[in-house]
C-alpha cells in the first residue's frame, strides 16, 4: 500500500526492489533507545495503523466492552444494542476525563451489560454510539453544544480473521487493503475459527520492537534454542509482503525440499526421520508452553516408527503424518481447512503483520505474540504472547489475560531463552563500542522491512540505508 506523506518531506530509504534483490542494509539505534523517537511514534505511527485489539469472541454480546491501550491513547471497544461493533476514543469531551479508568500497570478494563458510559467528573452521559444523551444545564452554553462537538470521537473498527482492530486515523484504508496479500494467505487457515489455549503478558525491559524483532527471524535459533539443533535444522529465508513480511524454513539440503515441509510441520534431521520428525515435534511443543504444534499432532508423530517402514522419504513421512493428525482431529470434531498445496508453500512459518503483531501459524493452531510501549520508557514493553487452537465445538477453555512473572514455570524454556536476548539486547545497543546493526538480508529480512515501513511512516527516521553506497 502507499503511505501519504507530505509533499515537501522526501524519504531516503531502501524500496521492496532492495528487499528483494536482498541488498545489505542498516539502520541506526534511534527507533530502540531515542525518547524524541518513542514521542514522534505517538503521533506518526499509532494513531495512523491498523493495530489488533482481541478476538471477537471477547465481545460475544451487546453491552460488552473492553479497553486498549497503547502509548498515550486509550480506545473503547464494544458491541452497540444492533451487534455492531464500535470504538471510541476513551475521553469525554467536555473536559478531557476518561471515561474508563485505565490506571497505570493494568492490561485493560472490560464489563458486558453496559446501557451507557457516564464520565465521573461531571456526569456527561453517552449511549453505546458514542451519543451524548444528558449534559448538566445545557443551556449555560448559550446554544453552542450540538451533537458533533458533544458526542464521543469514533474511531474505526473492522474485523479480519476473527481478530478485531482498530485505526485512530478517519482517512485511512480499508483493513482489508491494509492486509493484502497476508490477509488473503491466512485466510486459508481460517483463523476466525480458532479460539485461545492460553494468554499471557508481562512488562520487559526493552524497547517494544526489541521484543517484537526476537520473534520475527528463525536464525536465532543455531545461536540461543541449541537444545533444539538436535532434532532439526533451522536454516531460514524471509520475504516482504509490503507493509508485512513473512519467514519459512529453507533447506540446504535438497532432499528436505518439500511443499509440506514449508510451515511449522516439517521432518526432523537424523537417520531415521520418522524418529526425528516425532522428537523435533515433541520438543517444540513442550518447551514453548504446549503451543506451536497440537497434542493430536504429537501423538500423530509418535505412531509413525510403528506405521512407517525405517526407509521411507521424508515427504512420505510428512504426508503419512499430516494425513492421519487430520483423521484423527475428524474423528473428535476438529475439521482441518482445506489449504491448497501452493498456498500451504506460500505461507510460510510465520507473518510478521505491521506494526506489532507476529503469527506463527498451523493449520489448526497459532502461537501469536503482541507488543506495545510501556509508559513513557523506550527501554520497556508489554509484552504479550497468546496460543490459539482449533477446538471442538463446545471444548474451548475460558482464558483471560494472565500477567506472567518471566520464571520458565510461566513461559516455556523456549521463550525464557528469548527473553534474555531482549533484555541483553537493549542493554548491547547502548554501547559506544557497538557499530550499528548488520541484519541477515536472507534469513533476516523481515526484521529489516519492519524498519523500512516505520521509516515511512515515521517522516524518515531511522530509514534503512543501503551498505554498497558508504
Amino acid at each position: 500500500m502507499t503511505v501519504n506523506k507530505p509533499e515537501t518531506f522526501k524519504i531516503d530509504n531502501i524500496t521492496a526492489k532492495d528487499m528483494d534483490d536482498e541488498k545489505l542494509v542498516t539502520y541506526p539505534t534511534d527507533a530502540f533507545l531515542s525518547k524524541e523517537y518513542l514521542e514522534a511514534e505517538k503521533k506518526l505511527l499509532w494513531p495512523k495503523v491498523w493495530q489488533m485489539v482481541e478476538r471477537e469472541t471477547d465481545l460475544p454480546n451487546p453491552g460488552d466492552w473492553l479497553t486498549y491501550n497503547v502509548a498515550d491513547e486509550s480506545i473503547i471497544v464494544l458491541r452497540n444494542g444492533d451487534g455492531a461493533l464500535k470504538a471510541f476514543h476513551n475521553v469525554c469531551p467536555h473536559r478531557g476525563r476518561q471515561l474508563v479508568d485505565t490506571p497505570d500497570g493494568v492490561h485493560d478494563v472490560r464489563g458486558n451489560a453496559r446501557k451507557n458510559f457516564v464520565c465521573g467528573f461531571h456526569g456527561w452521559t453517552f449511549d453505546l454510539d458514542g451519543n451524548n444523551t444528558y449534559i448538566l444545564d445545557p443551556q449555560d452554553w448559550k446554544g453552542y453544544l450540538n451533537p458533533d462537538n458533544t458526542c464521543l470521537s469514533e474511531v474505526q473498527v473492522d474485523t479480519w480473521g476473527g481478530y478485531i482492530y482498530i485505526n485512530m486515523d478517519p482517512d485511512c484504508v480499508s483493513l482489508k487493503e491494509w492486509m493484502g496479500r497476508a490477509g488473503e494467505i491466512l485466510d486459508h487457515f481460517e483463523l476466525d475459527k480458532m479460539r485461545y489455549k492460553w494468554r499471557q503478558w508481562s512488562v520487559y525491559p526493552c524497547n517494544w520492537k526489541v521484543a517484537l524483532e526476537a520473534f520475527l527471524e528463525p536464525y536465532h535459533v543455531a545461536g540461543t534454542h541449541t537444545q533444539l539443533l538436535a532434532y532439526g535444522d533451522y536454516y531460514a529465508l524471509s520475504k516482504q509482503y509490503g507493509l508485512h513480511s513473512v519467514s519459512s524454513y529453507d533447506t540446504r539440503d535438497e532432499k528436505f525440499k518439500m511443499s509440506e515441509s514449508a510451515g511449522t510441520t516439517r521432518a526432523g534431521k537424523g537417520d531415521d526421520a520418522r524418529v526425528s520428525t516425532y522428537e523435533l515435534i515433541r520438543e517444540n511443543y513442550e518447551t514453548v508452553n504446549y503451543s506451536a504444534s497440537t497434542e493430536t499432532l504429537v501423538n500423530a508423530a509418535s505412531r509413525l516408527v510403528d506405521e512407517l517402514p525405517e526407509d521411507t522419504p521424508p515427504a512420505e513421512i510428512i504426508a503419512h503424518w499430516m494425513a492421519s493428525a487430520k483423521r484423527d482431529d475428524a474423528e473428535r470434531g476438529v475439521i482441518w481447512p482445506e489449504v491448497p498445496p501452493e498456498i500451504m508453500q506460500e505461507s510460510g512459518l510465520a507473518w510478521g503483520l505491521f506494526p506489532n503483531q507476529n503469527i506463527l501459524h498451523g493449520v489448526t493452531f497459532a502461537l501469536c505474540y503482541r507488543v506495545r510501549p510501556w509508559g513513557d520508557d523506550p527501554n520497556q514493553c508489554l509484552f504479550e504472547s497468546y496460543a490459539l487452537e482449533r477446538f471442538p465445538e463446545g471444548e474451548e477453555p475460558e482464558t483471560e489475560w494472565v500477567f506472567a512473572e518471566r520464571t520458565p514455570e510461566n513461559w516455556g524454556s523456549v521463550l525464557m531463552q528469548d527473553f534474555s536476548n531482549m533484555e541483553f539486547v537493549q542493554k548491547g545497543m547502548k554501547s559506544s563500542g557497538f557499530r550499528g546493526v548488520q541484519p541477515n538480508p536472507h534469513q533476516e529480512q523481515k526484521v529489516i522491512n519492519l524498519h523500512r515501513n516505520l521509516a515511512d511512516f515515521m517522516e524518515g527516521r531511522g530509514a534503512p540505508r543501503l551498505l554498497e553506497e558508504e
